[in-house]
């Protein structure tokens, strides 16, 4: 083991030239990173999570409950063993030969044995409550670690200019605020990465899951080898729109839709203005640029230039889907689902259940039954975007 840590820790990959780890031991005089500190994350995930918990059973719902959001989940199907065999072992999403199939053994309309798949589907889906509750505690934390970035950043040199990031690199003394900075947002990634398992499965569950790997290896990257500087820009940066994006959808299940199209729209100035705008004309230009100029290259320098570079392409893909989101809102005039994170909606798929009818069989499905119109609420499902059925 102690060969594997001195290998990983090898210091021509971590640290410039002629720097070494001896360079970073604290003294009266000035306290720096050291990668022991870091360890302290993963009890304090821990800790992060319980608290969402309990902020979520006794804050967030109460104030759901208040809103008027129901607490109840969408509608069951209607017990069926030979559907719930396919639905377990083979499929979710028949397809248009199965259906048909599926019809003629249990002498059901196609029409009808669809919505079973759906109501079905839906069974796994969180209530609006459920929901409501993570965007509040998201919303929350990103609010507060948002503001606290801000006080303490408007009083340090680099916000201002970029360059006093890699002057004197690395022999920068670490303060208590980045320390506190950089230890709070690290935990929360590794919470956010651990409830992915236990969340409501997103469909860009794998992109928000390279997103939290990302981030939490930028975080661990910058702070041992002392980007921190450049470090606590990235997290300000990118925490700033998020806090519109939780805000939208708890007025989506709210069912406040004017407010929740404002705060959309907010979002996505927001969002592509910094992703788009600020992120790599003053992060990458001074990562790439101007700590070439100051620095110079070094192994781990490539690598977290390399992983920067890959929020920036999940930024290009989160903004395509933002803007083809507000093309479709302004063209219907509503937003109602969210692309970013685009889940089936239990309440664009919640028609009445074949448990409450007579199943028709497939020579009925003209009279009408077998085609009423599939309805929406109008409403957010998984976030501020447009209505896709």
């Amino acid at each position: 083991m102690a060969g594997i840590l001195a290998w990983f820790w090898n210091e021509r990959f971590w640290l410039p030239h002629n720097v070494t780890w001896a360079d970073f031991k604290n003294t009266d005089e000035a306290t720096f990173p050291q990668a022991e500190d870091l360890y302290l994350a993963c009890p304090l995930a821990f800790c992060i999570f319980m608290i969402r918990l309990v902020f979520e059973r006794f804050i967030a719902r109460p104030c759901a409950l208040g809103l008027k959001i129901q607490a109840n989940g969408p509608l069951k199907a209607q017990p069926n063993a030979i559907l719930e065999k396919v639905f377990t072992a083979i499929t979710k999403h028949p397809d248009e030969k199965r259906l048909e199939g599926l019809s003629k053994q249990l002498d059901w309309d196609v029409r009808t044995i669809q919505r079973w798949f759906r109501q079905r589907r839906n069974q796994e889906k969180p209530s609006t409550l459920a929901r409501f509750c993570e965007s509040m505690w998201r919303f929350s934390f990103y609010l507060y670690i948002f503001t606290y970035g801000v006080r303490f950043l408007k009083k340090t040199p680099w916000l201002w200019n970029t360059r006093e990031c890699w002057y004197n690199y690395p022999y920068q003394p670490l303060s208590v605020d980045v320390h506190y900075y950089y230890i709070l947002e690290l935990s929360f990634y590794l919470s956010l990465l651990f409830s992915q398992f236990t969340d409501f499965k997103r469909k860009d569950f794998l992109i928000m899951f390279l997103h939290h790997l990302a981030t939490i290896s930028l975080i661990t990257f910058s702070y041992v080898n002392n980007m921190a500087r450049v470090g606590t820009l990235v997290m300000c940066v990118h925490d700033a729109a998020d806090v519109l994006m939780e805000a939208a959808k708890m007025a989506n299940y709210a069912k406040c839709q004017t407010l929740c199209n404002l705060l959309f729209a907010m979002f996505a100035i927001l969002f592509i203005s910094s992703r788009l705008g600020v992120y790599p004309v003053w992060i990458l230009n001074t990562t790439l640029f101007e700590s070439w100029e100051i620095v110079g290259p070094y192994p781990s320098w490539w690598v977290f230039n390399l992983l920067l570079t890959l929020l920036q392409l999940l930024h290009s893909l989160w903004a395509y889907l933002i803007v083809k989101t507000a093309w479709r809102a302004i063209s219907r005039r509503k937003v109602s689902k969210d692309d970013r994170s685009d889940i089936e909606s239990s309440s664009d798929e919640d028609d009445t259940p074949p448990a409450n009818r007579k199943p028709h069989s497939s020579s009925s499905s003209t009279n009408g039954t077998g085609s009423r119109a599939h309805g929406t609420n109008g409403y957010l499902t998984g976030g501020p975007c447009p209505d896709e059925h």
